[in-house]
């Protein structure tokens, strides 16, 4: 057969597949799988990391590992751009890789529109390694002195970070911090209304700053402008505001979404190109649009693995089905959560307990294969 499956990024919606390479290789196809880090942190894990919570060891995947053991390829690079006519993939390397059948789970990266050339110290809250960056240059910062941290979003990831920086200066740093989430005009503003009154009380208690009077028009060397002209001083920035899909889509003229996200019918299938596959952030899904959360990542694994395998073979394909509402957990980094389900909505212990309990197997599930 000598068929050949690529896939680019090692991330949630390839985990299946990626525990299943086996399979192809003894089919008789060539896997290769390209990825920018050896591991795959898990993001739902990652402000934990960056609060002290968990060891970087204890919320990541070795890809590379996983790869090379059942048989596939691992190469250390990222993906740029796609001759889809030609079937070749483009390499930031400049090396070339051809395809018989490629998946996407590229992510999603942080716009960094905002900052202007002369802006301090930056960090975005992907890809989530980087956090192991920011939380070593916190502690530097927390050894010489006060200091102050700013965070651009309003959404879960900005809360997260936010209330997780909170913790590693509680615990592990030598002088205080002041924090301040500059949240637009409403913190966590897309969830229902208890969950934004939750974070303001959470934060309220602990001293953490929150601001909901204009959106941030630009991030200079340590100053952080509003829209409005009023500016905030500070030391160091996380961006953590409009998540947008891998370039890769727009650069290699594929059919898109509105957001950016490669665009895939009820197979998570390119709507123009057959071959071409993809999963989590980096798609936009043409049946409806999905939010932009892991679950739906995860709910894709098992149907990624079966359309790959039968697009090589010749076989049916299977819809996706998204599924009705999920689970959704917020880590506020002081050892309590936010958990929200449908009309079920409630914080303290217990929910960051059910979250921790949650993300420990899920990557217990995975881990569990470097060992095999």
């Amino acid at each position: 057969m000598d068929k050949h499956l690529v896939l680019i990024g090692g991330g949630h919606a390839h985990m299946v597949t990626l525990a299943n390479l086996r399979h192809f290789v003894e089919k008789g196809f060539r896997v290769t799988v390209v990825g920018p880090s050896e591991h795959h942190y898990y993001s739902g894990m990652g402000p934990g990391m960056l609060g002290g919570t968990y060891a970087p060891e204890q919320i990541r995947f070795a890809t590379r590992r996983v790869v090379e053991k059942q048989g596939g390829t691992f190469i250390l690079d990222k993906g740029v751009r796609v001759d889809a006519e030609k079937r070749v993939m483009h390499l930031a390397s400049g090396k070339t890789l051809p395809y018989d059948v490629i998946s996407f789970n590229a992510g999603s990266f942080v716009p960094r529109d905002v900052l202007a050339p002369d802006c301090g110290e930056v960090f975005a809250v992907k890809p989530i390694e980087k956090l192991l960056d920011a939380q070593r240059r916190i502690l530097e910062l927390s050894a010489a002195g006060p200091f102050r941290v700013a965070v651009v979003g309003g959404g879960a990831s900005a809360v997260e970070i936010a209330g997780n920086v909170w913790r590693l200066v509680r615990e592990r740093g030598d002088h205080p911090v002041e924090i301040t989430l500059f949240a637009g005009h409403g913190v966590m503003s897309r969830f229902p209304a208890g969950i934004g009154r939750m974070v303001r009380r959470s934060f309220g208690r602990r001293g953490i700053r929150l601001l909901e009077k204009g959106y941030v028009r630009q991030v200079k060397s340590d100053v952080v402008v509003l829209e409005s002209g009023e500016t905030w001083p500070c030391d160091l920035v996380f961006l953590a505001a409009g998540v947008r899909p891998s370039r890769i889509f727009s650069e290699s003229a594929l059919p898109t979404g509105p957001d950016g996200g490669l665009l895939v019918n009820r197979f998570l299938q390119s709507t123009k190109h057959p071959e071409i596959f993809g999963g989590g952030d980096c798609i936009y899904f043409q049946p409806r649009p999905l939010d932009k959360v892991g679950v739906y990542a995860v709910r894709e694994n098992p149907v990624l693995y079966h359309n790959l395998m039968a697009s090589l073979e010749g076989k049916l394909l299977q819809p996706f089905d998204p599924g009705g509402d999920y689970l959704l957990i917020f880590n506020l980094g002081d050892g309590k959560g936010i958990f929200r389900k449908k009309r079920l909505l409630f914080g303290g212990r217990p929910a960051f307990w059910i979250k921790d309990y949650i993300d420990r197997r899920f990557i217990r599930t995975f881990q569990a294969i470097e060992q095999e």
